[in-house]
């Protein structure tokens, strides 16, 4: 009897224990009474009741990544394709998301290639090499509408491969080859050209350079040539000015000495010989000193016979 007891209170006890659940963080636990949903338990501590009470589904309300096989879409131009989508979603309402579709993933990845088909259709195939961000919002914005009844919110769609023909992808690799070439030759040219008019700049400011010092070069020989006659003037002046004083003070001193008129004029006429230095044969002398130069060479003739 003891024993029945001991087990019965054991089995109570474990039961009572496992109808104990803790909801981690952002997990959400949907919890159905005899087949009939009754509540979703968030984060925290819930008591179920025995045998009445079950978890049946534990939803995660994390974001979630969805990456889907390509699938096959044709454009406007007839151009077949492969395209694979990688859809981001988050669970907002676990009810829905539990009761509202039967296999959620599934209902996604299928409505995700028909939208894609539906939206590629209208497109050519250049517009949808160019276009993906337009696909993405156009698809985002069509799965979030239809999947909003199923409590799921699609964040972002990406589209993560665009695989075209092999022959398109053959045209369009030399098609950039080509135009990848044709980059390299502009700026082979253009680099070129900067470098002939770096050149031409150098020989320019080289020849105006040369020119320059061509230029100051004269300039100071000028100041030199100049400088030198300024000097060389300045020298003659300076020694005519040294021999009229030598003359004046000789007249002054012969002055003050109390020289007569004659000595005056025949000093006079020393001067007109210093002129003349043997150069000239004919001397024009004024009337008045004409008879004192007879006196002279008469004086001069008589003192040479005395001798």
């Amino acid at each position: 009897m003891e024993v029945f007891i001991i087990v019965l209170v054991l089995l109570i006890l474990w039961i009572f224990i496992s109808c104990i659940k803790i909801v981690p963080q952002a997990q959400a636990y949907v919890v159905e009474r005899l087949g009939a949903y009754q509540g979703t338990w968030s984060v925290g501590l819930h008591v179920k009741v025995p045998f009445l009470d079950k978890v049946a589904r534990r939803v995660n309300l994390k974001e979630q990544v969805a990456d889907f096989p390509p699938q096959p879409v044709i454009t406007k131009d007839n151009v077949t394709m492969r395209i694979d989508t990688v859809v981001f979603y988050q669970i907002t309402d676990p009810k829905l998301f539990t009761y509202g579709v039967e296999n959620p993933m599934m209902a996604i990845e299928n409505l995700t290639a028909t939208t894609l088909r539906n939206i590629i259709g209208d497109m050519e195939l250049d517009q949808t090499l160019t276009s993906r961000e337009t696909i993405n919002t156009q698809m985002r914005s069509a799965l979030d509408i239809a999947t909003d009844p199923w409590g799921i919110k699609v964040n972002r769609v990406e589209l993560k491969n665009i695989i075209p023909p092999a022959e398109i992808q053959n045209a369009m690799e030399k098609q950039m080859k080509a135009e990848r070439e044709r980059r390299e030759a502009v700026t082979r040219a253009e680099g070129e050209k900067k470098a002939k008019i770096l050149e031409a700049e150098g020989a320019k400011e080289s020849a105006i350079l040369r020119a320059e010092a061509d230029k100051q070069s004269a300039i100071l020989r000028a100041e030199a040539e100049r400088e030198k006659r300024i000097r060389e003037a300045e020298g003659e002046a300076e020694a005519i000015l040294t021999v009229q004083k030598a003359n004046a003070d000789g007249i002054r001193m012969l002055k003050e000495a109390g020289a007569d008129e004659a000595v005056l004029k025949i000093k006079s006429l020393e001067a007109f010989e210093k002129v003349a230095d043997g150069q000239a044969t004919t001397i024009l002398l004024p009337a008045e000193l004409q008879g004192i130069a007879s006196v002279a060479a008469a004086f001069k003739e008589g003192s040479k016979a005395a001798e």
